[in-house]
């Protein structure tokens, strides 16, 4: 989706897709089913939203991608192909104690870059069928976000990727592009 004006809509797309509003006219349909109170909280859990603010706790790096699980069902293996993917394994690597680095609250030990990195890893451990990034790239370099981008063609073609920005050239691989203004 690209949005050229701040306050068209965007928002209250997203929040239809998710379920957490009802549309006033008209239905939302998955797969040809009608979204109702029946089967919001299944097509929920077959979501992840990386928003454009990342919620980050006072934990770790890997408590931060892998939020909500318990410890000791953490797939240590899914978590380093995860930031594989988002190109933050040499940064993990220099630090002392690596993955289990406590990034401070809100992430401040981290660059926005590196903190929207660590809500597209979390996306990615979550292993959900739909991904909505919402402006979810926008601290990154150009460089970094076309690698980023190009590591996100690659997934399963069973994924749906719903892509929101202001930038042209980032949603530019996209096979459908709707514009709100």
């Amino acid at each position: 989706i690209r949005n050229d004006k701040t306050g068209s809509g965007k928002s209250t797309i997203i929040d239809l897709i998710i379920g957490l509003i009802k549309p006033s006219s008209g239905i939302i349909t998955i797969d040809g089913r009608k979204l109702d109170d029946g089967n919001i909280k299944n097509w929920q859990r077959n979501i992840a939203l990386v928003p454009q603010t990342i919620f980050l706790t006072d934990e770790s790096i890997l408590q931060n991608i892998c939020l909500g699980v318990e410890s000791s069902m953490i797939d240590l293996e899914k978590v380093k192909s995860c930031i594989e993917k988002v190109f933050l394994t040499e940064f993990i690597k220099k630090l002392p104690l690596k993955y289990n680095t406590k990034i401070g609250e809100r992430g401040v030990r981290l660059s926005g870059g590196q903190r929207q990195r660590i809500g597209i890893a979390r996306a990615l451990y979550k292993g959900t069928k739909v991904l909505i990034l919402d402006e979810a790239t926008n601290a990154l370099d150009e460089k970094t976000e076309k690698n980023l981008i190009s590591n996100l063609q690659t997934l399963s073609e069973d994924l749906t990727i719903i892509f929101i920005s202001h930038r042209p050239h980032t949603i530019s691989f996209c096979n459908k592009i709707i514009s709100i203004d």
